[in-house]
């Protein structure tokens, strides 16, 4: 095997010719790996992956599809619930990367992975060696020290399954700590030799334990006799022919690169989200997933707009066990960049012999010294297949552990790119180290809440609004521009505003006749809700609002608690975005002026359940930073169809009439907007406040008409209540895995896409692209405003006899300006 796809030559055939090594095996090998030369006295040749993102420049995609793909053969493999209790290993520095991204492809486990690297304060849950490695000590320091302890599933991913040392090595380790039934092994190519192949089935029989075993590709390495010798003598004999590059950069030729002493590079400010690991040392969960896929976009548009206009190669850099975060900013650049070559590669602490010919898999090499002050000392680094390719400019991204004097001098990393890339780039991620997050500075004085009138049609004591006024700013732009910038990742949904929906005189006749139809359920639940909070959360609770889809309930359960209990409660609206979380200068404001713990969070209502995990997660990142503890994670809801929450009203799918309209029923006040140039590190939310829309405000309407009808419902709160404060109210989070189920289904592969729930399906319509909409069989009358709005955009209503929601809206996929068909033909699925 010679020859890859293509006719090109393999890039295994120097090795090959010279020491007679041969890969035998699936025909996908020679696409997969290529060979090079290391001087380690325990394995003279070294495998080269093609798909790794390690030694080899590969189109990030790539890279991220082959770990997504056999993630997903892992889910498969142990069904979603053992995947819910599977914990992700991968091993450093190689397979750090594909580990996470196995991860994801799995997509319902938390990932772990090794390191060299030891942090203070963190304490060793186990480790291991890897016997044939240059650097061959492995620790594993998780934040969260159970993380390991549990008795699912332990999916552990390497690049190549070579001998099976270095899994038996990690099985036997932790199988002593904690004993688990099943492990699954992961890797890009199965090499191991006959010899080696039964070793992991009577590992396996020793241990009562099940070990399956999930490839891309497998085969053999055929060594003649003497290799090791032959490939150390052929090591020695080219290095010494070309000893005149061992001071700097190297290549296979004679025309050495050159290099620079300046080392200057552009920084690249990605706005990191507070609080997020930057990869898996120590433990990336499903939540930290969520909060990086939100905020990838914006960030890889950051460094987009400081490329250079002409650049058409770009190749982005990561950093040794730094693999992931580079990866994904790269994928992103890809998705961003059309037109643009974009290629992903790590720096290495492998040394490997570089040449520059064809048939070789390591062409040419870049050698610094390392620049994170590692544990084992100082040592050269490398960086292969960047000199001489030909990129117009090079993303560096590093850890802030790595971002010292010796990555910035004359013959560090930097200065050695600037000598063969007419533009370098650095961005430099913050080192996640556990429980280490400083409190940022900030004003001692907060602004008091906005109120009405001058701020909203709500009366001045129904509700304060923790944000600030941007009426006087245009941020509105058209829905079809809006989701195209958005899918796009040019931007994120919270920076502008949609065009206010101007109901027709037929829609708001609907409305108004869901109100009239649904007053006294809206009331029972209002009334439900708010007597499960004074009964489980607080007899005084401070209601805070999410605003915007919230602040009508909000103002409810305040007029609920008056009329029926005489209490005066606090009401507050604030912002919550998803992707960048909860506005933590208008938590800052509630611990300086209420007892957090007395705090409830209220919203409309539960889709897939986002927001109810947003909310948690920027809770926990608030006290990390802040030391405020108390604030309640769980949000108190009218309608909880999603089973995500604990205190709610009902959970049924019903129409809230309130879900009908935007701002003429929520106050003329905007959705929230988060945009750095309008929203300072110090400042609240923004939102608008639509004076000009008074004529039709029914804001006030809405809510008199629900709390009319508290005194007939009493009673039946009365039995409700009783009843569910005796149930189990466990969250079963049913409506995520709906969502998911019908997000692979319809072929759209984004939750983000899918919009469960009348409420969520009503807004689908009035501010995104929609592209089909789902009823329950037999729903009535709560869907007729849903398919008024769907006839007015031309978009199909389909039928569905199973569906858990009664309506479940379907975000166009893909979305670009070309796709303007609601059928969705005219984009490529």
């Amino acid at each position: 095997m010679n020859k890859a796809v293509n006719d090109e030559v393999w890039s295994g055939s120097w090795v090959a010719r010279r020491l007679g090594v041969e890969l035998a095996g699936d025909d996908t090998l020679t696409d997969l790996l290529g060979l090079a030369l290391r001087r380690n006295p325990k394995r003279a040749h070294l495998l080269v992956s093609n798909v790794l993102g390690k030694h080899v420049p590969q189109a990030p995609s790539v890279v991220y599809g082959h770990g997504v793909a056999l993630g997903r053969r892992v889910r498969e493999l142990l069904g979603d619930d053992a995947a819910r209790e599977a914990v992700v290993l991968g091993y450093a520095e190689t397979a750090t990367g594909l580990g996470h991204s196995v991860a994801d492809g799995v997509g319902l486990a938390p990932y772990l992975h090794s390191t060299r690297r030891p942090v203070a304060g963190v304490a060793r849950a186990g480790g291991f060696e890897e016997s044939h490695s240059h650097a061959t000590s492995h620790l594993l320091l998780p934040e969260d020290p159970g993380l390991l302890a549990g008795d699912g599933p332990l999916v552990l991913v390497d690049d190549e399954f070579s001998t099976g040392n270095t899994v038996l090595n990690t099985i036997r380790d932790l199988h002593a700590r904690y004993p688990r039934k099943r492990y699954v092994v992961v890797a890009l190519v199965d090499m191991r030799s006959p010899a080696d192949a039964g070793r992991l089935d009577d590992f396996a029989r020793e241990i009562d334990a099940r070990v399956d075993l999930v490839t891309t590709a497998s085969g053999t390495v055929r060594l003649p006799e003497g290799v090791l010798e032959k490939g150390q003598d052929l090591v020695t004999r080219f290095e010494e022919a070309h000893s005149g590059a061992r001071g700097g950069d190297m290549s296979g030729s004679a025309a050495w690169a050159r290099t620079t002493a300046d080392g200057h590079a552009a920084r690249v400010d990605l706005r990191w989200p507070p609080g997020l690991p930057d990869g898996g040392r120590h433990g990336f969960t499903p939540r930290h997933r969520a909060r990086l896929e939100a905020a990838l976009p914006a960030m890889a548009a950051r460094i987009a707009e400081a490329l250079p206009k002409d650049a058409r190669r770009v190749h982005v850099l990561g950093f040794e066990e730094l693999m992931y975060t580079p990866l994904r900013l790269a994928h992103e650049l890809e998705r961003l960049l059309d037109g643009t070559e974009i290629r992903f590669s790590t720096t290495t602490r492998s040394p490997v012999l570089a040449v520059d010919d064809p048939g070789y898999a390591i062409r040419t090499r870049l050698v610094f010294p390392a620049h994170d002050d590692p544990a084992d000392g100082p040592g050269d680094r490398y960086a292969y297949n960047v000199a001489g390719a030909g990129f117009d400019a090079v993303v560096a991204v590093v850890d802030s552990a790595a971002d010292t004097p010796a990555l910035h001098a004359p013959d560090g990393l930097l200065a050695r790119l600037a000598g063969h890339t007419p533009h370098v780039l650095l961005t430099v991620v913050p080192s996640y180290v556990p429980g280490a997050a400083p409190a940022p500075e900030r004003p001692a004085m907060l602004p008091e809440p906005l109120r009405g009138p001058a701020f909203s049609s709500y009366a001045p004591d129904e509700v304060g609004w923790l944000l600030q006024d941007l009426s006087d700013v245009t941020l509105e732009a058209p829905t079809e521009e809006r989701e195209e910038a958005i899918q796009s990742g040019g931007a994120h949904y919270a920076e502008s505003l949609p065009v206010e929906y101007q109901p027709s005189e037929q829609y708001q006749q609907l409305f108004h006749a869901a109100l009239d139809a649904s007053a006294a359920r809206l009331a029972t639940a209002v009334g439900v809700v708010t007597e499960t909070v004074l009964a489980e959360r607080s007899p005084r609770p401070v209601l805070v609002s999410l605003a915007r889809a919230g602040t009508p309930v909000g103002v409810l359960m305040r007029r609920w608690a008056q009329d029926r209990h005489g209490l005066d409660l606090a009401h507050y609206a604030v912002s919550i975005v998803r992707g960048r979380g909860i506005d933590a200068n208008a938590l800052r404001w509630l611990a300086t002026h209420h007892d957090p713990a007395d705090v409830v969070f209220v919203d409309g209502w539960t889709g897939k359940g986002a927001i109810t995990r947003e909310l948690a997660a920027a809770l926990d990142d608030f006290e990390r930073a802040e030391g405020v503890t108390g604030f309640d994670r769980e949000i108190a809801v009218l309608a909880d169809p999603g089973a995500c929450v604990r205190t709610y009203g009902t959970r049924e799918d019903f129409l809230i009439p309130s879900a009908c309209l935007n701002s003429t029923v929520s106050g003329l006040i905007s959705r929230t907007v988060l945009r750095a140039d309008l929203v300072g590190p110090h400042d609240y939310h923004g939102a608008k406040f639509y004076r000009e829309l008074a004529s039709a405000d029914v804001s006030v309407a809405f809510l008199d008409a629900v709390s009319a009808r508290f005194p007939e419902v009493r009673d039946a709160v009365d039995a409700a209540v009783k009843e569910l404060l005796a149930a189990d109210r466990t969250p079963t989070w049913e409506g995520w895995a709906a969502v998911e189920r019908i997000s692979e289904e319809y072929g759209i592969h984004d939750v983000n896409l899918v919009k469960p729930g009348v409420g969520e399906t009503t807004r689908v319509l009035l501010r995104r692209v929609p592209w089909k909409i789902l009823a329950r069989a037999g729903a009535g009358a709560d869907l007729d405003h849903v398919r008024l709005l769907a006839e007015q955009r031309g978009v199909p209503v389909e039928e569905v006899a199973d569906l858990p929601y009664t309506c479940v809206g379907l975000i166009h996929p893909q979305y670009t300006r070309g796709a303007t068909g609601a059928d969705g033909k005219a984009v490529a699925l």
